[in-house]
């Protein structure tokens, strides 16, 4: 939204953007029926953001779970694959998944 690695971009704004992100809402996002409505790339990649927050969670805050290597190494590598799809979406299509994410709908 406002811009890639190699677009000229504000540092602060680009900054702002990062941090931005409020991962609960982020995540109710993710788990809306109206994902469904979005490409699959981009349907995928929510559930990937719902998945891996989930299992984020279970690490921070629960001391009885145990993640394998294998386990982490296939999640690294199905998120890898999320994230290119997603890259490789239409930018129109990214740009409404980050509005819907960031901003809160109003009835």
């Amino acid at each position: 939204m406002v811009g890639g690695q190699t677009a000229e971009k504000s540092k602060h704004a680009w900054k702002q953007v990062y941090r931005a992100l409020d991962h609960g809402p982020a995540k109710s996002a993710c788990t809306d029926k109206l994902i469904q409505k979005f490409p699959k790339a981009i349907e995928d990649f929510a559930n990937n953001f719902a998945s891996m927050q989930s299992k984020r969670h279970a690490a921070d805050y629960d001391p009885t779970v145990k993640f394998t290597k294998s386990e982490v190494v296939q999640d690294i590598a199905t998120v890898e694959r999320a994230i290119a799809a997603f890259t490789d979406a239409p930018v129109k299509d990214r740009r409404a998944f980050c509005t819907f994410v960031l901003f809160r709908r109003r009835p």
